[in-house]
């Protein structure tokens, strides 16, 4: 039976799941197959690279860095996340990914975006960790209306929180029959309408199809969240969220602020480590 990881983006929010995969890697456990959403693939990778500690050290090391995220990265560069310098700069120079240990782990590591000219999900399974690996990653975690159109092969991408906030039901399809959740926001969290539509009619008008998949992502959303909840009822997955809103944005620069979430993460896996494990042994039997 094999065992899925399910990673839920949310920009800074990342940090409480990179804290989580942090005491995991600590632990040894591993997972047959993973799937990353936006900040949950740009964290995630580092899991499969078994990178421990990579994710919030560059973070806190690089948060004041213009270069990485900043308004003046987005007038100069398009992009609030800086792509040259988030997945050229920092991965290949400054904190180096570790393509052979992520390509050497045979778990599958899936990424998704948003296809914008079609307003649907787009999955790859990111086996090397070279650059066209990056620069899906880059296109799951591209926000919109702050970030360039991502072009990749034949198609345009953008944020894969749009189209697939949390791809349960994806794993489940590619047989992975139990799966561990990792949410970014509490379990009492109804996701509202985004005020940020006027803005994306003007920003992304060339793409109906993407503005219309925007508009209704708060119904598909909390539609997964009742799933999450239905499959744990079900004894068929296992859910990890934040007690509380993290409360973070995506611009924070302060270390301790960025340090704070991290470290609610990894207490999170350390308080639902027996929980876990024990749900993990009961569908190996």
């Amino acid at each position: 039976m094999k065992t899925g990881l399910v990673l839920e983006g949310g920009g800074m929010r990342g940090l409480f799941t990179m804290g989580i995969l942090d005491v995991w890697m600590e632990r040894g456990l591993r997972f047959d197959g993973a799937v990353g959403v936006s900040a949950g693939a740009a964290f995630g990778c580092n899991y499969k690279s078994g990178q421990i500690g990579r994710g919030i050290r560059y973070n806190v090391r690089y948060a004041g860095d213009w270069r990485y995220k900043s308004y003046r990265s987005l007038f100069v560069t398009g992009d609030i996340f800086g792509a040259e310098f988030c997945y050229h700069t920092l991965p290949e120079q400054l904190d180096k990914f570790d393509e052979e240990a992520f390509a050497a782990n045979p778990m599958e590591f899936y990424a998704v975006a948003t296809d914008v000219e079609k307003g649907i999900p787009v999955y790859k399974n990111l086996m090397k960790g070279d650059e066209a690996d990056m620069q899906f990653i880059r296109a799951s975690a591209s926000l919109p209306i702050v970030s360039r159109v991502v072009p990749y092969g034949k198609r345009k991408l953008l944020d894969g929180g749009i189209a697939d906030s949390i791809p349960l039901k994806f794993m489940e399809g590619r047989g992975y029959e139990q799966n561990v959740v990792v949410l970014t926001q509490p379990e009492d969290y109804v996701k509202e309408p985004t005020n940020l539509l006027p803005l994306a009619k003007v920003r992304l008008r060339e793409y109906p199809k993407m503005i219309q998949c925007m508009a209704e992502r708060h119904i598909m959303y909390n539609k997964q969240t009742a799933y999450v909840k239905k499959r744990v009822e079900e004894g068929k997955a296992f859910a990890i969220y934040p007690k509380e809103p993290l409360n973070i944005s995506n611009m924070e620069k302060s270390g301790e602020e960025l340090m704070r979430v991290y470290c609610l993460g990894r207490k999170a896996a350390e308080e639902t480590w027996d929980d876990l494990m024990t749900f993990l042994a009961n569908n190996r039997e």
